[in-house]
């Protein structure tokens, strides 16, 4: 990952005067880094089931208008045809719909530096947040329009591992809903979350034999919580799907640790992480 370093010069810092009375700066820059035990996307490994460094920085302005980038080292089946890096490029806005609720819409440009043909796809979306009290609660849906990338060139993991596409150019479309809660625990640094998930899409594979929605529907979720310490978050969760290895057979070997056909990358794992905010 790339780093992001703001500096400014001593001279410069010295004749700066803090104004707890001054209004927020029009434009504000925030950014992460992390490192995970397993880079999950909707519940499916995209690192092997192996360790992951992801960081991200996002510009926000405050008429509600805001743009990231975000990356992910990645193996396996989450490399897209050969690229070792997820690197996404966002834009939304953002409207506060009251004190305590906000709608932000916008879309995500999924890129894979090194991959094959036909690996990148853009994805709208939209997200309700609403807080009350210690609990924040969020509903989303994210919808892909038919792309290449989302095709069904594969009808079945053995098609795939022989390189005969069965539809050469077949697209497709994605539909993700999901719902999100925190609540902050009083008087700790602990915040307890859970988060459910469903997929509509692609039920063989792309033309890197992925998918988006491996099985075409299914199921993730979540449960977990956060230790905040200043700029430091520990998570601990345990993420899983409804995805089978019985259900993912015609998948392999390409959905698979190693993509060996044994490995099941969709099932139910403790992923722990930590995460500097800056």
């Amino acid at each position: 990952m790339a780093g992001f370093v703001l500096a400014a010069s001593a001279s410069a810092q010295a004749q700066t005067v803090a104004d707890p009375a001054a209004p927020p700066p029009p434009v504000t820059v925030s950014g992460s880094a992390t490192v995970t035990s397993d880079y999950r996307f909707r519940g499916v490994s995209q690192s092997d089931r192996e360790i992951a460094v992801q960081g991200g920085i996002t510009a926000a302005h405050e008429s509600g208008v805001y743009a990231g980038i975000w990356a992910s080292s990645l193996a396996g089946w989450g490399t897209f045809g050969g690229g070792n890096v997820e690197l996404d490029l966002i834009a939304g806005y953002k409207a506060q719909l009251a004190d305590n609720a906000a709608l932000d819409v916008g879309a995500t440009w999924y890129m894979y530096p090194g991959g094959a043909d036909k690996t990148d796809f853009i994805e709208p979306y939209a997200r309700l947040t609403g807080t009350s009290g210690p609990a924040t609660l969020t509903a989303g849906v994210a919808y892909a329009p038919k792309q290449e990338a989302l095709g069904r060139w594969y009808f079945t993991g053995a098609d795939a591992a022989a390189g005969v596409y069965n539809d050469p150019g077949a697209k497709n479309d994605n539909t993700y809903l999901w719902g999100d809660a925190a609540v902050a625990v009083p008087g700790t640094p602990l915040t307890a979350k859970a988060h459910i998930g469903h997929s509509w899409g692609n039920p063989g594979l792309g033309p890197n034999a992925t998918s988006v929605a491996p099985t075409g529907r299914y199921w993730d979720w979540s449960l977990g919580a956060d230790a905040t310490w200043r700029n430091l978050t520990l998570g601990v969760a345990y993420v899983a799907t409804d995805i089978s290895n019985g259900d993912a057979a015609y998948l392999r070997p390409s959905f698979s640790k190693g993509q060996d056909g044994t490995g099941n990358i969709a099932g139910g794992t403790a992923l722990v992480s930590l995460t500097a905010a800056f």
